[in-house]
């Protein structure tokens, strides 16, 4: 699924990298939880695995594809049609409502075949989101039920990739179990592989690759 081999990042006013890994991979449909404290570069690592950030040096190789070659159009397109992301403040458009959101990210995507609003429904239905939440604007939603929108976002074009950034930072301890126990059955059933960065060491339950920040990269900055 991904291969690193000798990547170097450094934000532009660094004189020395930020992050140095000199290799790491992932199998496809392996599912991996990264921790490590805030500020360590774990959310950049991800920027640079979604192609948002480029490394000044080092190949990053995902589905047989180094994406550190391609254009900022093609990157685009790659990471529409491949990886999915789950933000930690989750990103919807507060004033819209459920389906909207979704179907925002389909035309963002420049997905061919729009989301219609009965796949979408479907999704948020396996996610035990009722229907009357469909249509509320999603500020009105509790944290809870607005990551289940995102999940249902990030899902529903069935990614190759989902990249997670502390998605439970702001759960309880029942709702953050109730969203993993969600979230795995929906990656293994499409085959998706999942990097989630976070802090909570409670996570490490739900996971049996655990890896902690500071091993993988060479040197970082805490």
């Amino acid at each position: 699924m991904i291969e690193i081999r000798d990547l170097s990042f450094r934000h532009p006013r660094q004189s020395k990298p930020f992050i140095e890994i000199p290799h790491w991979q992932l199998k496809q449909g392996e599912q991996v939880l990264i921790h490590g404290p805030s500020g360590c570069g774990k959310s950049t690592f991800l920027n640079l695995l979604s192609g948002m950030l480029t490394p000044q040096k080092g190949e990053i190789c995902m589905l047989g594809q180094d994406i550190t070659k391609l254009s900022s159009r093609q990157q685009d397109h790659f990471r529409a049609q491949h990886t999915a992301y789950i933000f930690q403040q989750f990103n919807l458009i507060p004033y819209l409502n459920a389906i909207e959101n979704i179907e925002l990210e389909s035309q963002f995507s420049g997905n061919d075949k729009p989301t219609s609003n009965d796949s979408a429904g479907k999704m948020l239905e396996r996610l035990n989101l009722p229907n009357p939440c469909w249509q509320q604007a999603v500020r009105e939603l509790s944290i809870g039920q607005q990551q289940r929108v995102a999940i249902a976002r990030a899902l529903l074009k069935k990614p190759k990739l989902l990249l997670a950034d502390e998605p439970s930072s702001a759960l309880d301890a029942k709702n953050r179990d109730d969203f993993m126990t969600t979230l795995k059955s929906l990656l293994e059933e499409c085959d998706c592989s999942l990097i989630m960065v976070s802090h909570d060491e409670a996570l490490q339950a739900h996971f049996k690759n655990i890896q902690a920040f500071e091993n993988i990269v060479q040197r970082g900055v805490e």
